[in-house]
Parts: C-alpha cells; sequence; structure tokens
C-alpha cells in the first residue's frame, strides 16, 4: 500500500496523507490534492444539546389584558398558550451561554475541545462584537473562531449545515451551534398580530467529526430575497440608521404580513423536508420524526398534510414557548429527547424558514445515547412584557 501511495506522490505522515507536489499547478496535482479528504471524510454527529429558558412567562390571558384579544381566539390560530419572556437580567448572551453550557455537560465534554462557535440569532446582544464571540469567552473556548449566523427563524438549519461542511471538510472536529432570541426586545407589543406569536430562549448542538456511520446525512438550503418584505424590522441598518424620527415611527419594531408568510411556509415546509430527505437517500417512510420550526401549528398541521405523514410525526412545543425564531428547533429538539421521542439509530428531519425569505431542511441520523424521558418540568413565575 505504501509503495503504491509513493507512486502516485501521496505520502502517509502525521496521522494523515500528505501530497508530495512535483509541480504547483495543473489538472493533475488538483486531482490529487483533493485525495485525502476524499479517503478520510467525517460525519458530524450531533452528540450534545441543551437548552436555556427565562425565567418568566407570558400567557395568553396576560396579553389579552395588553391588546384586543383572548385566550380562545390565539390558541385557535396559533396553537399558543403561553411563551417565555426575558427579564431586564436576562440577554440574547445569557441565555446561548446556558444553553451551550448544557450542550458541553450532555456531550461530557470541557469548551476547550470545541474549534467553532456559531450563534444563530436574529436580536444579538450587539451589532457587534459577534455574540459568538461573547458565548465562546464566557465558556472558555479558548480554541474557538467563533460569528454570528443571521438566516431568520432558519437560521439553525442554516448553521447546521455550515457546522456539517466544516467538519467534512477537515476545518474543524468540534462545532457548537447555538440558537438564541430575545425576541421581546423587538416585538410591538400593541400589534395583536405579531404579539401573541413570538418567545425567547436558546437551544444549543455540539457536533463532532467521526467516521463512524450516520449523523448529518444532508442539508438543504434555499432563499428568496424578493420576499424580503413579508418579515422585517428596517430601522437600525446602514439605509435607516437610528435617529429619533425612526424610533419614533417605530422602525425597530418587527413587522410582519401574516397571510402571506403563512401561505409561503405551508409550501415550501413541505419541499425542504422531501429535499433532505431525498438527498439523503431515504424514502419517506424510513423517517421517525419531523422537527420543524415553531412558528404556528396551523402552519405545522398544513405541512404534515404536505408531506404525507400523521401529525405526530410532527414534533409540537409551540404551546409552551411560542415562535422563538432561531432557537425554535433546538428547543424542540430538547423537548423531543426529554419526552422519549429520540432513539439511536432514528433518522430525523429538521425544517424550517425564516425572514429573508429563507428555508431548508437537515437530515440526520440519530447516534448519541439519549436518557431517560425526564419528569414534566415545573412551571416558572408569571413575567409582564415591557
Amino acid at each position: 500500500m505504501a509503495k503504491w501511495l509513493h507512486r502516485l506522490g501521496l505520502h502517509p505522515g502525521a496521522g494523515c496523507l500528505t501530497i508530495h507536489l512535483l509541480y504547483r499547478t495543473g489538472p493533475v496535482v488538483r486531482v490529487l490534492a483533493g485525495w485525502p479528504r476524499l479517503l478520510f471524510m467525517t460525519n458530524a454527529h450531533i452528540i450534545g444539546w441543551g437548552k436555556a429558558l427565562p425565567h418568566g412567562r407570558l400567557t395568553n390571558d396576560d396579553i389579552a389584558c395588553m391588546v384586543d384579544t383572548s385566550d380562545a381566539w390565539i390558541q385557535e390560530r396559533t396553537g399558543i398558550q403561553e411563551r417565555r419572556i426575558a427579564n431586564s437580567g436576562e440577554t440574547t448572551l445569557s441565555l446561548a451561554v446556558e444553553a451551550a453550557q448544557n450542550a458541553l455537560i450532555s456531550a461530557h465534554m470541557t469548551a476547550i475541545d470545541i474549534d467553532l462557535v456559531i450563534v444563530c440569532t436574529a436580536t444579538p446582544e450587539f451589532l457587534f462584537p459577534a455574540t459568538a464571540c461573547l458565548v465562546q469567552d464566557a465558556i472558555g473556548a479558548k480554541r474557538a473562531g467563533a460569528f454570528d449566523l443571521e438566516a431568520g427563524c432558519a437560521g439553525f438549519i442554516y448553521g447546521l449545515s455550515v457546522a456539517n461542511a466544516m467538519i467534512g471538510s477537515g476545518s474543524a472536529r468540534t462545532v457548537l451551534v447555538v440558537g438564541a432570541e430575545t425576541l421581546s426586545r423587538i416585538v410591538d407589543w400593541n400589534d395583536r398580530t405579531t404579539c401573541v406569536l413570538l418567545g425567547d430562549g436558546a437551544g444549543a448542538c455540539i457536533l463532532q467529526g467521526s467516521d463512524k456511520a450516520g449523523g448529518v446525512l444532508a442539508t438543504s438550503l434555499h432563499s428568496d430575497g424578493s420576499g424580503g418584505d413579508l418579515i422585517h424590522m428596517r430601522g437600525g441598518g446602514s439605509r435607516h440608521p437610528t435617529t429619533a424620527e425612526t424610533v419614533a415611527s417605530d422602525m425597530h419594531k418587527l413587522r410582519m404580513d401574516g397571510k402571506q408568510v403563512y401561505r409561503f411556509a405551508s409550501r415550501v415546509l413541505g419541499e425542504a423536508v422531501h429535499s433532505a430527505v431525498k438527498k439523503a437517500g431515504l424514502a419517506m417512510d424510513d423517517v421517525s420524526l419531523i422537527i420543524p420550526h415553531q412558528a404556528n401549528l396551523r402552519i405545522i398541521e398544513a405541512a404534515a398534510k404536505m408531506i404525507g405523514v400523521p401529525l405526530n410525526t410532527m414534533y409540537v412545543n409551540i404551546a409552551r414557548h411560542g415562535n422563538t425564531s432561531s432557537a425554535s428547533i433546538p428547543l424542540a429538539l430538547c423537548g423531543a429527547i426529554e419526552e422519549g421521542r429520540v432513539k439511536q439509530g432514528d433518522n430525523i428531519v429538521f425544517v424550517g424558514f425564516g425572514a429573508g425569505l429563507t428555508w431548508g431542511g437537515c437530515a440526520v441520523k440519530w447516534t448519541a445515547p439519549v436518557p431517560k424521558p425526564s419528569a414534566k418540568p415545573a412551571k416558572s413565575t408569571v413575567a409582564t412584557a415591557t
């Protein structure tokens, strides 16, 4: 074997194949340069997970005291009963750090082993520095690179895709992906079409490369910027920098065209699931669980019909958390694990959509051991939105 490799100009050394380049250019050298990666391609496995939720909760009855709505109206149209709201001492960073630390605990590892931190968020701690850099420092990931990723509510899907690519290319072995939001900071609490939907929270996953089968099987990412006006916040960017006028006109609040978003989401969620499943070489019958972005129960129901699966194939926890944007999928994963819905060997599909417009799916063969289902969590204190 060694003699054959030497004839090709390939030499084993330092635990991997290195290339002895006789020439700097040419198609042969470029082909040979890719051989080590093809021979030693690693799979990205989810080995740790964690979540963080604010202590306060805001019920539908609480919101009914603020705007013209009712618990029945909200539940009928969204499936939401309550959502968590960050208090003045809780921020995107504090939630992200807690979720990351919990993920490290479940992975039985320390932060020094992390090579890259990705924080997916539409509500960062600051415009800069990146929230990911602050998380990196807070958890002690001294060797890690870090950056924020903004793809709306599809952010966590994009984060998983980037982590998978980094691991598969050999650029990183262990990647922390966090979805964290404090959407209550940008909600217009006088707009009943949006304030009833959104909540705060964070979820995290640790992915690590391994040569064993499974892990992330395929990802599928999509976008359509022509629909950028359907979900937006205009104030604070280079076009509309913060001024007294932008603040007075509520340009720093989230706006959404609910009807158009519903039509868009009901269509693309199913398409994204089928795309990821096909790229993974699976059939829908092979899929044990679909974990969708928790935007609206009616959207999830419509997606299940389009995909052709029973609703119980879709994990749903929107009643307790509301729409937490990029945090919703990792929060839902944690919930599914706590409830015993995830087992080793399961094929799971994550799917999301969001502002941009963005959408995507990620098919995973679950390989990590999971704990026994936990007891029902205790209710927390009630928060008041301000």
